[in-house]
């Protein structure tokens, strides 16, 4: 059944590789402030120590993620296994936001391979490892990953993403203020 580790096992760290998919959550401090659960792809989750984490995150119509983590850091991780051994995995921790342009950018970037529409990378420490059994966690198969993403920015031309960034990515739903509202207020100045 499940285990607790203050760090990523070696067969765990294999297990995150051979994943097609996983979901990411945060929650604002405020108790009617809306939780944030939301499921990635593409490749974009490496495991950079046994107790540091980062993806590369794309733009999408909200940016609750990062905007939470501004606020308080907390940030889960669950990848679930549905092919071979069940198997669900959960990395706690504490996360931050780097935006591109910066000197952990260039640093943390060569681990990723190139996206059209990505906006940030979010690297979380992580104190905390779970692992429960999965046993209800259905077979699936993986045929492909979705292009849907990758073909909305190629239609309307990647130079249309910082207006975009600017009107959909610089607050939470909750009014939350993220980290790349910052970045187009230096640009401004």
């Amino acid at each position: 059944m499940g285990k607790v580790f203050d760090h990523i096992p070696e067969d765990q760290i294999e297990f995150i590789a051979e994943q097609h998919m996983f979901f990411v959550a945060t929650a604002p401090l405020s108790e009617d402030g809306h939780i944030n659960l939301s499921p990635k792809g593409q490749d974009c989750f490496r495991v950079l120590s046994p107790n540091r984490v980062a993806y590369l995150d794309l733009t999408g119509s909200g940016n609750e993620t990062s905007a939470h983590l501004a606020e308080n850091q907390r940030i889960t991780f669950m990848f679930c296994a549905f092919k071979g051994a069940p198997n669900i995995l959960r990395l706690y921790g504490k996360g931050t936001t780097v935006l591109p342009g910066s000197a952990e950018w260039d640093e943390l970037f060569p681990h990723f391979t190139e996206l059209l529409g990505m906006r940030q990378i979010i690297v979380a420490e992580i104190d905390r490892v779970h692992t429960s059994c999965g046993y209800a966690v259905p077979f699936m198969d993986f045929r492909a990953e979705r292009e849907t993403l990758t073909k909305y920015w190629e239609k309307k031309g990647i130079e249309t993403l910082p207006d975009y960034q600017q009107k959909k990515n610089k607050v939470s739903i909750d009014g939350l203020p993220a980290p790349l509202a910052a970045l187009y207020e230096d640009e401004k100045r």
